[in-house]
C-alpha cells in the first residue's frame, strides 16, 4: 500500500487532486488490465479501498486538529508499532504512516489474476515432493507460505526423504536451500550420487558404502574416473552436476544458526538464484533459540518458521524429532509425539509422520505369515497426520532403499491393519 499525501506546501488539494475523487473516477471508467470478470470484482473491492482512503483522511484530520506540545509541532502521528513507516521526501509534505503489512482483497485478486494471465499460477505456488501419490493428498504439493513437518523415529530416513525432496525440486530448475545441522555438504553429495545411481542402475549393485569409499580413497584420480567402477556412477555424477548449482547447503549449528541466520541465508540465495528457494530445515529442534526450556524453544522456532514461510511466499519443510517415549520399538509415532510444545502440530499446515511398517502392523499379519516380518521391515508407512489442504489420516507405504541412500518414489496403499502399539515385541 502506498503513502497518501495529506497536503503540499500547506495548500488544500483541489477536488481533482483528492484521492477519493480519482478513485471514484477510476471506478466509473472501469479502467483495469485484467479480464472482464476480474474488472467487475475489482470494482466491488475498490469501494472498500475508497472507504479506507476516507477513513485515513478523517484520522489525519483529527490528528491535525489535536493540540500538541511545542516540541511535537512538526511531528507526524505516532506509529502504533515498528511496522508503520514513512517515506517522506522533498516537497512531499506530511505523509500518512501506513502499515506496510496491510493489503486489500482487491489487491490480492489483481495479483492472482496477473499471475494466471502470465501462466505463473501453478509453478509459482506449488513445489512438488516428487513422491507418487503424496502430492495430490496435500493440495498438489508443498504450497507457498506453508510449513510442513516431517517426523519419525530415529533411523527411519527422515533426512533421506527430505534430501530426495530437495533433489526433486532442484532437478526442475528451482532453487532449494537445505539447512543441515547434522551433515556436511560432502556427505550429502555422496548421498545424491548414490541416489541417482540407484535409480539409474537395473542391476541393483549400487551401494552407499561403495560411494563413500570412492570419496575416501587416497589414490589420485578425478571423481568421474573413480565412479567408473560404480554401475551408472558416471551418469549419476552428470545428473547431480546438472542441478548442483540450484541446491544450496547451509552448514548449520545449534550454537549460531538461529531464525535470523536462516532469514539472512534465504535472502542471500534469493539474490544468487533470482527467485525464492524451497527451504528445508534438518532439523527443527536444533535451531538456535534464546530459550533453554524445550517447550519455549520449540514454540519460538516453529512460530518463526511459519512466519518465514508466509513472508517469503514459499514452503518450509522442517524435520521434527520425536520424544523419548515415541522411540520405543513396536509403538506408532503420532503428531502428538513430537518433541517440544503442542505449538509444533498447531502451527504446521501439514504434518507427515514416518513409521517402520514392521513396528505398527497388526499382530496377526506376523504370526500367520512369518515371511512378512522381513518384508515389512523394508517399508516405511507415511501418515498424513494433519492436512490443511485436504484429508488427513491417509496412509501410504514407500519401500526403503537406505543401502542406496533413497526411498523408492512410488508409494502404494497400505492394505494391512495398522495399530498404535503392539502387545508383543521381539
Amino acid at each position: 500500500m502506498g503513502l497518501l499525501p495529506v497536503s503540499t506546501t500547506g495548500a488544500r488539494p483541489t477536488d481533482d487532486e483528492r484521492p477519493e475523487r480519482r478513485l471514484r473516477a477510476w471506478m466509473r471508467r472501469g479502467r483495469c488490465s485484467v479480464t472482464c470478470a476480474g474488472r467487475s470484482l475489482l470494482r466491488t473491492f475498490a469501494s472498500r479501498a475508497l472507504e479506507l482512503v476516507m477513513n485515513l483522511r478523517s484520522w489525519v484530520s483529527r490528528w491535525n486538529s489535536t493540540p500538541r506540545l511545542p516540541d511535537q509541532t512538526n511531528r507526524g502521528p505516532p506509529a502504533a508499532n515498528t511496522a508503520f513507516t514513512s517515506r517522506g521526501g522533498p516537497n512531499t509534505g506530511s505523509m500518512v504512516r501506513v502499515d506496510q503489512q496491510l493489503t486489500t482483497v482487491g489487491a490480492s485478486l489483481a495479483r492472482s489474476d496477473e499471475r494466471m494471465l502470465t501462466g505463473r499460477n501453478a509453478a509459482g505456488r506449488v513445489w512438488k515432493t516428487g513422491f507418487g501419490g503424496l502430492d495430490p493428498l496435500i493440495g498438489g504439493g508443498m504450497r507457498a507460505g506453508s510449513l510442513i513437518l516431517l517426523a519419525g523415529p530415529q533411523g527411519l530416513g527422515k533426512s533421506t526423504f527430505a534430501l530426495q525432496v530437495a533433489r526433486n525440486n532442484a532437478a526442475t530448475g528451482r532453487p532449494v536451500l537445505y539447512f543441515s545441522y547434522e551433515h556436511d555438504a560432502e556427505d550429502m553429495t555422496q548421498k545424491l550420487i548414490a541416489m541417482e545411481a540407484g535409480e539409474l542402475d537395473d542391476s541393483d549393485q549400487v551401494r552407499m558404502t561403495s560411494i563413500r569409499s570412492i570419496f575416501d580413497d587416497l589414490w589420485v584420480s578425478s571423481l568421474d574416473h573413480r565412479l567408473e567402477s560404480v554401475p551408472s556412477g558416471v551418469e549419476a555424477l552428470a545428473r547431480v552436476s546438472h542441478y548442483s548449482e540450484m541446491l544450496f547447503v547451509h552448514r548449520s549449528t545449534g550454537t549460531r544458526t538461529d531464525l535470523a541466520a536462516i532469514q539472512a541465508a534465504i535472502e542471500a540465495v534469493r539474490e544468487l538464484a533470482g527467485t525464492t528457494p524451497l527451504v528445508i530445515i534438518d532439523y527443527l529442534q536444533k535451531v538456535k533459540s534464546s530459550f533453554t526450556d524445550d517447550e519455549a524453544r520449540s514454540t519460538e522456532v516453529v512460530e518463526g518458521l511459519k512466519d518465514i514461510a508466509i513472508d517469503i511466499s514459499a514452503p518450509v519443510l522442517a524435520i521434527a524429532a520425536a520424544d523419548k517415549e515415541a522411540l520405543r520399538s513396536g509403538r506408532r509415532m503420532r503428531a502428538n509425539d513430537l518433541r517440544g510444545s503442542s505449538a509444533l502440530a498447531y502451527e504446521a499446515d501439514v504434518v507427515l509422520v514416518l513409521n517402520n511398517k514392521f513396528d505398527i502392523v497388526a499382530r496377526h499379519h506376523l504370526t500367520y505369515n512369518l515371511s512378512n516380518a522381513e518384508r515389512f521391515r523394508d517399508f516405511a508407512v507415511l501418515t498424513v497426520e494433519k492436512n490443511r489442504f485436504g484429508r488427513d489420516g491417509v496412509t501410504m507405504q514407500f519401500r526403503t532403499r537406505f543401502d542406496q541412500g533413497r526411498y523408492e518414489a512410488e508409494g502404494t496403499e497400505v492394505k494391512e491393519q495398522l495399530i498404535d502399539e503392539r502387545v508383543f515385541r521381539e
